[in-house]
């Protein structure tokens, strides 16, 4: 094993350093330094002091160290610690930008010294916002690269030049096979939250881009959880890699302390109720909801919007723009209540989330650990609430006792149940509807919906907005469905061409021409008839 950097003690932190090859391990502690004291260029050191960074978090403490020296590291740290500037900043201090100096001298200039893999694009988005806030101060060329946007800006901006490239599995393996992307001179490369990529099934693309890139590499694989496939990666990509896990010293369990959960036995058809008098609890923020299914996600958006919320919903029926557009409104304070499915439990990182509600039970307690900690990021307070239905108290217990959260037994919970007001701070007589005078967000529709030359939708009809009782207009029906798959099922967002006349009063022209008579002739028994005569079907 390579050896680590050790540091002094300080109460703020600590991490094991492992070869997940051997069985030793050492303890060290991260110290209250800043990111200058680990020899990070000035210019990154001021980008991030501009955007209130200062002090690197306790898995960035421990990262630093053994990255500037590139040695190989598997990442392991709770959801929202702060593992993007554990990678990023090695990364870019290793990037030569144009105009630097040994720019010139770079064998290949122009081509990615770096590739960041993500599994979402979601998370793709804000990894790379993440590095080019950190090299704000210099100029490199930072290029996202994923699905549900047009190829040619892709293909433009890497025809141009670019130091890193940050995108999902499947577009980047797509501009591989094309001849628009190489990795040759990608010196540096990072698996962000290879766990999720397993789970996605993305693992043999992610060892086809690792295929393309040079033998002697510097290579970092960041993950909340360590699978065993996971690990089996980095054993064949990974050079004697040193295995860096960080927690709090007084956090031991499986999620973040300072994320207060609670959990609940509820009805499917009083779960709206519910969540509506939840999210107008005392000191409730920006709030994530969590559903397993496409449709689910869709309706409860619409119904909180009739309801009064500003909420808007990300998931896999939704076109690219539409995903954006959500996320920026929710970034921008235009919405306040997000809906989206696990494809998009990685990669949101926004600021202040006070609250997640799972809406629909997780399937397991890896899902259970993403969603959550969407909430309690940076050392800030969260609220997690998960409804559990009657049929999945089995997939409950088996999350609870993994855990080992001490929750086997969710308390049967009604939208008029007092203990749910005093458990989560309601204001007594709250409703299930958001008063008037309480909303203030602008909405969905104040966030423009950018025109990103989609590929894989189809293009789905407005319904009309509702604008009855003063409430906020249904939002959901103008997206797009993207990567193929199928746009909502109301009758509205049905495409023009494809809606038939049902009406008996219709044109008879029109309903004589869509009939189609044909003959069936009859049968007896599966057989043939002898003389049975043809017969037409209307």
């Amino acid at each position: 094993m390579k050896a680590p950097v050790t540091t002094t003690d300080t109460p703020a932190a600590t991490a094991a350093v492992t070869d997940p090859v051997s069985s030793t391990s050492s303890s060290i502690q991260a110290q209250d330094v800043s990111f200058a004291d680990f020899g990070v260029r000035p210019e990154i050191v001021a980008a991030l002091a501009d955007a209130g960074i200062t002090h690197p978090f306790p898995i960035q403490a421990m990262t630093l160290p053994v990255a500037m020296s590139g040695h190989d590291i598997i990442g392991q740290a709770k959801t929202g610690t702060g593992k993007t500037l554990g990678f990023g900043v090695p990364l870019l201090n290793r990037v030569v930008a144009p105009g630097e100096e040994g720019y010139d001298q770079l064998v290949g200039p122009g081509k990615p010294q770096a590739v960041v893999v993500v599994p979402t694009r979601e998370l793709a988005v804000q990894v790379a916002n993440d590095l080019a806030t950190a090299s704000a101060k210099r100029s490199v060329r930072i290029v996202q690269v994923y699905g549900g946007r047009a190829y040619e800006p892709q293909i433009e901006a890497l025809r141009t030049g670019v130091d890193v490239v940050v995108g999902t599995p499947g577009r980047m393996i797509d501009l591989l096979n094309q001849g628009h992307l190489t990795l040759l001179r990608a010196n540096t490369v990072v698996l962000d939250e290879a766990d999720e990529m397993l789970d996605l099934g993305f693992l043999p693309d992610v060892e086809k881009i690792l295929a393309q890139t040079p033998a002697q590499r510097h290579t970092m694989l960041f993950s909340a959880t360590m699978p065993g496939a996971v690990v089996s990666m980095a054993r064949r990509y990974m050079k004697q890699p040193t295995h860096i896990r960080a927690a709090e010293p007084d956090d031991e369990g499986a999620t973040v302390k300072n994320t207060k959960q609670v959990v609940y036995r509820a009805h499917a058809l009083d779960k709206v109720e519910v969540l509506a008098r939840i999210l107008q609890a005392d000191g409730r923020g920006r709030t994530i909801v969590f559903a397993r299914t496409k449709r689910t996600a869709a309706k409860v958006s619409d119904d909180l919007r009739e309801r009064g919320f500003a909420a808007g919903a990300i998931h896999g029926d939704l076109g690219q723009g539409a995903r954006e557009q959500a996320l920026r409104a929710f970034r921008n304070a235009k919405i306040d209540v997000l809906v989206a499915t696990d494809v998009a439990a990685r990669g949101i990182d926004v600021e202040d989330v006070t609250h997640v509600v799972n809406y629909q039970c997780p399937e397991d307690e890896r899902t259970y650990l993403h969603r959550i900690g969407r909430t309690g990021r940076a050392g800030n307070s969260g609220t997690a609430v998960t409804f559990v239905d009657w049929d999945d108290m089995p997939r409950w217990s088996l999350i609870d006792r993994t855990l080992a959260l001490g929750l086997p037994e969710p308390v049967e919970t009604y939208s008029t149940s007092p203990h749910l007001y005093t458990d989560l701070s309601i204001p007594a007589g709250t409703k299930g509807r958001l008063p008037r005078s309480e909303q203030r967000l602008a909405g969905l529709d104040a966030e423009e919906l950018e025109d990103l030359g989609e590929t894989g939708k189809r293009t789905t009809r407005s319904a009309p907005p509702r604008t009855g009782g003063g409430r906020a207009p249904r939002t959901g029906s103008h997206s797009t469905a993207a990567d193929g798959g199928r746009s909502p099922s109301r009758e509205g967002d049905r495409p023009a061409s494809s809606t038939r006349a049902e009406s008996p009063g219709g044109d008879g022209d029109g309903d004589a021409a869509r009939r189609r008579s044909r003959s069936r002739r009859r049968t007896r028994g599966g057989r043939p008839g002898e003389n049975g005569p043809a017969t037409t079907e209307a």
